[in-house]
């Protein structure tokens, strides 16, 4: 674990790099094939200093990314921090500041990989003196945390889950058929591409198209992004065991936007779920456990911190009303 460093968050900011373990080989894949990690990975955990640095009887919290994402929502920080948490991110191994020279930009096959990413971050998390941890989880991070809470209970105190991948935004028989498809597909040939993660939502996000955020377009693009075989199976069989009831003995707040559209426009695209089904968060929210309160947010953007105003603020008032009722 290396010593925190400023990060390019700019001020009020540190990083520091996290050692994680290499993967396990799963079944069907070969060393030398490319379908696996680098054995060097490494996550980076980021932290809000001014919020980390002092003594607080509130839960610190850990915010953790969607797919191809990373932590640069520093007004989501400032908020949390104003009420009195202290504030952490997770980039997880293959993702934005963890990104290594090597990396092919296809990202960690399977998703159960970043467990490690995840023990790593709150084992740091705990050591600066934070007993209780919230992890705040965004689409595949909400999905990630989800499963990784429900592996190691005990280890975090509450879930916030933030437009959760709950099931593959597609019709029935993608859902049911091709799911079926994919598990061969996955193990025979993980690095084949079934498809690409289109760039509207991103691109009706950034400055740079006339949206109201800065991000870094290397980190977060906004150009179709491959999506493997391996790596998608790997999503499916994780959102299969969530339909099957994790039985979370923690609080959890599902938060959601209020519709989903195809993200035709920007309107689309910044004012509603343009990306998941939100009828999917709504019934599978109570398969996480037996405490879980669902909030919908109206005009709601698909990552809610991103929402045009006043979405976004209500969004976040919705996260801190829950953890100063809860915690």
């Amino acid at each position: 674990m290396s010593s925190w460093s400023p990060d390019v968050l700019g001020d009020g900011f540190e990083a520091r790099s996290l050692s994680v373990p290499a993967p396990r080989r799963s079944r069907g894949v070969r060393r030398g094939s490319g379908a696996s990690s680098p054995d060097d990975r490494a996550a980076t955990l980021v932290r809000h200093v001014a919020s980390t640095g002092t003594d607080t009887a509130r839960p610190a919290v850990l915010y953790v990314h969607g797919f191809v994402d990373y932590f640069f929502q520093t007004h989501v920080a400032e908020h949390l921090a104003a009420a009195g948490y202290p504030f952490y991110a997770v980039d997880l191994r293959g993702y934005g500041r963890s990104v290594r020279e090597h990396d092919d930009r296809t990202i960690v096959p399977f998703v159960h990989e970043h467990a490690a990413d995840l023990d790593a971050a709150t084992d740091a998390v705990r050591a600066e003196g934070h007993e209780r941890i919230v992890i705040l989880g965004h689409s595949t991070g909400g999905l990630i945390a989800s499963l990784w809470a429900a592996a190691r209970p005990g280890v975090v105190v509450g879930l916030v889950l933030n437009s959760p991948w709950v099931d593959l935004n597609r019709g029935w028989f993608d859902r049911v058929v091709t799911t079926q498809l994919m598990r061969g597909i996955g193990a025979a040939a993980p690095r084949a591409r079934v498809s690409a993660l289109g760039g509207d939502y991103a691109n009706a996000m950034h400055r740079d198209h006339g949206g109201e955020w800065d991000f870094d377009l290397r980190w977060k693009p906004d150009a179709a992004f491959p999506v493997r075989a391996g790596w998608l199976n790997s999503v499916r069989r994780a959102h299969a065991r969530l339909a099957r009831g994790l039985s979370l003995d923690i609080p959890v707040l599902v938060t959601t936007s209020d519709r989903t559209t195809p993200g035709r426009t920007r309107e689309e695209n910044t004012g509603t779920d343009a990306v998941l089904d939100v009828r999917h968060m709504w019934k599978r929210a109570p398969k996480l456990g037996s405490d879980v309160q669902v909030e919908i947010i109206p005009g709601g953007s698909h990552d809610l911190a991103l929402s045009p105003a006043p979405a976004r603020d209500l969004y976040l008032k919705t996260i801190t009303d829950w953890l100063d009722t809860r915690f």
